[in-house]
């Protein structure tokens, strides 16, 4: 039986990713520990929270003690704990410099200390930067990050190859597109519009709405995290994209259209600062060298999607009301 460790499996993508491997490895054992700051979230765990299998704890990756306790029973990490909204990051870069690269850290010095089957570390495609109105990102493209979110990831991205090439740690690492799909934080694009229409707010569009993302169905990355944890090369970068590139004001029409809504639902405000303009990830080497590829096209997807918010505003209520207490 192999013991799975899951940062920050509480939070969007880490609770599907929890989900994913439960059902998909019934008989691996899964620790998710996770700080619960403001993104973390035990509701979204509640359909496997009394799976023999599965077992929370509340904590940090910044504390050492606690990963080293963790970390000596265990087969696999994956690590999906990160501070990852870009506007708090402008705000406040040195939390994220704290988690992402101090957290980070700290579970690659207790891996190589107690030993470890393989380490995954979970990255982004703005670690890359931005495009032009052509071209892709691979895994060769160099790292050029332009928010205090990105640069953080970037660090823990280079300390993970480190500790590969220092010390023979077995890591391997990913780096994905937009993720999109249930349980999302609605601080992100889809479920923070359809919220705020729900509430008949206006949705904000950053500058002219013309800013290109790849999305990606959550499930479907959760799939690949797995494909690489179990097949990937030791010390390789995969790029997981959806091959779905769509604009922020193309997001932004189909939410409207789903719920209702026309053009004066929509308030244009002033552009984020370093906002990239186009993300685009070139998935050939995990297609060709693993054999995955997204199985949820974008209309599939997008649909389940909105579908999922409107089902469950409870769910997006309890959020709202947790954040409201905490102010």
């Amino acid at each position: 039986m192999k013991k799975m460790l899951v940062t920050g499996g509480a939070g969007f993508i880490g609770s599907c990713f929890v989900r994913h491997i439960l059902k998909k490895h019934p008989d691996y054992q899964v620790v998710n520990l996770d700080a619960l700051t403001y993104c973390g979230n035990l509701e979204n765990l509640d359909d496997i929270k009394d799976n023999p299998n599965y077992k929370f704890v509340h904590g940090n990756i910044c504390n050492r003690e606690l990963v080293r306790d963790i970390i000596k029973d265990m087969d696999y990490v994956v690590n999906f704990a990160a501070e990852s909204h870009v506007d708090n990051s402008i705000k406040h870069p040195e939390i994220f410099v704290e988690t992402n690269v101090q957290g980070t850290l700290n579970l690659l010095q207790a891996c190589k200390e107690l030993g470890i089957e393989r380490y995954l570390q979970v990255g982004t495609d703005e670690v890359y930067g931005t495009l032009g109105k052509t071209g892709y990102f691979y895994e060769t493209t160099p790292i050029q990050p332009n928010s205090p979110y990105s640069a953080s990831k970037a660090s823990a991205d280079l300390l993970v190859r480190a500790y590969h090439e220092t010390y023979g740690l077995p890591v391997l690492n990913t780096r994905c597109s937009n993720n999109y799909g249930p349980y999302q934080y609605p601080e992100k694009l889809i479920p923070f519009f359809i919220s705020r229409l729900l509430k008949g707010q206006k949705v904000p569009v950053y500058g002219d709405g013309l800013n290109v993302r790849d999305w990606l169905y959550v499930y479907d990355h959760c799939e690949a995290i797995d494909v690489v944890l179990h097949k990937g090369k030791i010390g390789e970068v995969y790029n997981i994209g959806g091959h779905n590139e769509k604009t922020n004001m193309e997001i932004t029409h189909l939410i409207l259209d789903a719920m209702g809504k026309d053009e004066s639902s929509i308030e244009y405000v002033q552009d984020r600062l370093g906002h990239d303009r186009r993300y685009a990830i070139a998935n050939d080497k995990i297609t060709s060298e693993l054999g995955w590829e997204p199985s949820v096209t974008f209309e599939e997807g997008i649909k389940l999607t909105i579908d999922w918010y409107l089902n469950h505003q409870d769910w997006i209520k309890s959020i709202e009301d947790k954040k409201l207490a905490k102010v």
